[in-house]
């Protein structure tokens, strides 16, 4: 092989080099953007249900953050169960969180089928449970009375008098377990 053969050889070999380099990066810039555009369609829910079993910190609008482990997420709550040794729950709208700490990057879709917000705290009516109902501005400790469609009746137990308070959803924050001790 002759000096005018090994460059052409090696043009060529440059020329394959160059073209697999591109392919590459080709296929490099397809997969992020690939990747961009699954986390843009990811939503909040579908990262919480991911971190099931969890533990996590709930920034909340008054400034008091949530702690717990994950229990259940759904398209407008979470649900966090307390540390170990503990009973507290924590339903918190999904609105009404202002960030998460502890989540991963992983996603789980939808279930076909959501169990919707007010069905919970349906289940918490049943029950009887006192609860604390926390507002952008108050905490409540009391028994869900009734739930609508937005809001919810809460009959406060406070020691001194009882009353009936109607709590939009709007302005809730987080329905938790009251401390044992703290309730009739």
């Amino acid at each position: 092989m002759d000096a005018s053969d090994t460059r052409w050889s090696n043009l060529a070999a440059d020329l394959d080099a160059l073209a697999e380099a591109q392919e590459a990066a080709e296929t490099d810039a397809v997969v992020a953007e690939l990747t961009r555009a699954e986390h843009a369609a990811t939503g909040l829910a579908s990262r919480l249900r991911a971190a099931i079993g969890v533990a996590v910190a709930v920034d909340l609008p008054d400034g008091e953050p949530v702690r717990g482990v994950v229990g259940d997420a759904a398209g407008t709550w979470l649900l966090l169960e307390a540390a170990a040794r503990s009973p507290e729950r924590h339903l918190v709208p999904l609105a009404a969180i202002d960030g998460v700490s502890g989540l991963g990057a992983g996603s789980v879709p939808a279930p076909r089928r959501e169990i919707a917000m007010t069905t919970l705290l349906r289940d918490l009516q049943r029950d009887r449970r006192t609860l604390l109902v926390r507002t952008r501005g108050q905490v409540y400790r009391g028994r869900i009375a009734r739930v609508g469609a937005d809001h919810l009746d809460l009959d406060v137990l406070d020691g001194r008098h009882r009353e009936q308070r109607v709590v939009p959803f709007a302005a809730l924050l987080c329905v938790s377990d009251a401390p044992p001790g703290m309730g009739p």
